[in-house]
């Protein structure tokens, strides 16, 4: 899938590769949510996060905005995953139309996967379509009761 970065990503980018020494493959501002929301190459994820979360905090400092982080992979169900954690995924179910389904092992992880009014959904909705231009579908609880 066809991505394009503007300026201000790219800067945001930079901004995170000199002050955690990792590198992000791609970037989004979610306006809705006054976040910044950064992919992360696989394997840098502990880089960026850095010791007890201090470079997303000085980053936080920084930027002005909350920051979040998801590993890239490049296998879907891989990614969708890393977007939810740490919210563990049963399934991960693709209909006729071509929308995904999740399906949480845990009941109690539901609240966690969807986020305060919604912010992990919309998270993982914006960047499901971005990288394999597929729409996000219903979370679902495996139904076990925990």
């Amino acid at each position: 899938m066809e991505r394009t970065i503007g300026f201000k990503e790219r800067r945001y980018i930079e901004e995170l590769r000199i002050l955690t020494k990792s590198t992000a493959i791609d970037c989004l501002m979610d306006e809705r949510f006054d976040r910044i929301i950064y992919v992360i190459r696989p394997g840098d994820m502990g880089l960026a996060i850095g010791k007890k979360g201090e470079n997303i905090r000085r980053m936080q400092k920084v930027l002005g905005k909350k920051i979040e982080m998801v590993e890239y992979s490049e296998s879907p169900d891989e990614f969708i995953a890393n977007m939810f954690r740490p919210a563990l995924l049963s399934t991960v179910k693709k209909d006729d139309a071509g929308r995904v389904s999740i399906v949480l092992q845990k009941r109690s992880d539901l609240g966690l996967a969807i986020g305060k009014g919604g912010a992990n959904v919309e998270k993982a909705r914006l960047l499901f379509r971005r990288f394999f231009g597929s729409e996000l579908g219903e979370i679902l609880s495996s139904g076990d009761g925990t």
